[in-house]
């Protein structure tokens, strides 16, 4: 594979990583192709890269001058402590190092990409935050499901399965969320998945509300697993799934039946043209 970057990613005009800098920067659900160009010229200027469990190696590939550290925190596994991995991060800015701090997804949405970014200004460390695709809407747009459709819902919530303990979140109003948000999705939820499902279904969701698994959403290994609330813990089990996974909830699960494009490309036709029984043609909309 060409890893050459494309020239507007390092010609005039682009922002330079300077010795003392860290860059806290979203590298995507998975799929190398979707980074940014920031992330790019982040890529071809650091000394040091700072990567997290769900960047794929092919993505270090673009930085071959820099050091490679990994600093992953995956649930139930030996990880580095974020306090460790904060000031790691200072300790390279002051030695004068181009930093860049890879992060999976969007730094800012469940990625703990704010309390970095904290410590390093509160140490006097300049930061440029760059965004990143994140996998509740990019992962499941390659599984073929639009987190938002007019004729499904108007609203989308986004949580954690997990709070600072590794438990299922207890501040969370799980009756709000379900009463307020016609499509929820559902970050690193697959471990307490049970709990979850049981509070929707106690909050007056349907149990056979449509749901979508998604696991290393946007890869060659992605897996989808369609299934309903009722039954979204015991299917989980049969179909032997680990994480890392996005979980989806609500009527836009159906939207698949049409958009699953990645299994059209592999020549499977569309198992339902008018998944929501609109009875109309969708440019009528």
């Amino acid at each position: 594979m060409d890893m050459r970057l494309p020239p507007l990613a390092t010609g005039p005009g682009w922002p330079v990583l300077e010795p003392g800098w860290v860059w806290l920067c979203g590298a995507g659900p998975g799929d190398p192709g979707l980074l940014t160009l920031h992330a790019l010229n982040a890529l071809a200027q650091a000394d040091v890269v700072i990567y997290d469990a769900l960047v794929q190696e092919a993505i270090l590939d673009w930085a071959p001058q820099a050091d490679h550290i990994y600093a992953g925190k995956r649930g139930g596994k030996p990880s580095a402590k974020q306090r460790d991995i904060s000031l790691r991060l200072v300790d390279l800015a002051r030695a004068g190092k181009r930093v860049l701090r890879l992060k999976g997804g969007d730094p800012f949405v469940f990625g703990r990409g704010g309390e970095e970014a904290q410590t390093l200004i509160q140490h006097g460390v300049p930061v440029r935050i760059i965004p990143g695709i994140s996998a509740g809407i990019g992962g499941l747009a390659y599984a073929g499901i639009p987190v938002t459709h007019r004729d499904v819902n108007q609203s989308v919530t986004f949580v954690t399965g997990h709070d600072q303990s590794g438990k299922a979140p207890q501040s969370l109003d799980w009756h709000a969320i379900a009463k307020g948000s016609q499509v929820i999705v559902i970050y690193m939820g697959m471990k307490h998945i049970a709990q979850i499902s049981a509070a929707l279904l106690d909050a007056g969701r349907a149990v056979d509300e449509p749901v979508a698994v998604v696991t290393t959403a946007t890869t060659a290994e992605q897996q989808v697993l369609e299934t309903t609330l009722g039954t979204v813990e015991a299917d989980i089990a049969t179909a032997g799934l680990e994480p890392p996974a996005i979980i989806c909830v609500g009527r836009a699960v159906k939207m698949r039946e049409v958009l699953d494009w990645q299994g059209q490309l592999a020549g499977a036709p569309p198992r339902n043209l008018d998944p929501l029984g609109r009875g109309r043609p969708a440019e009528t909309a």
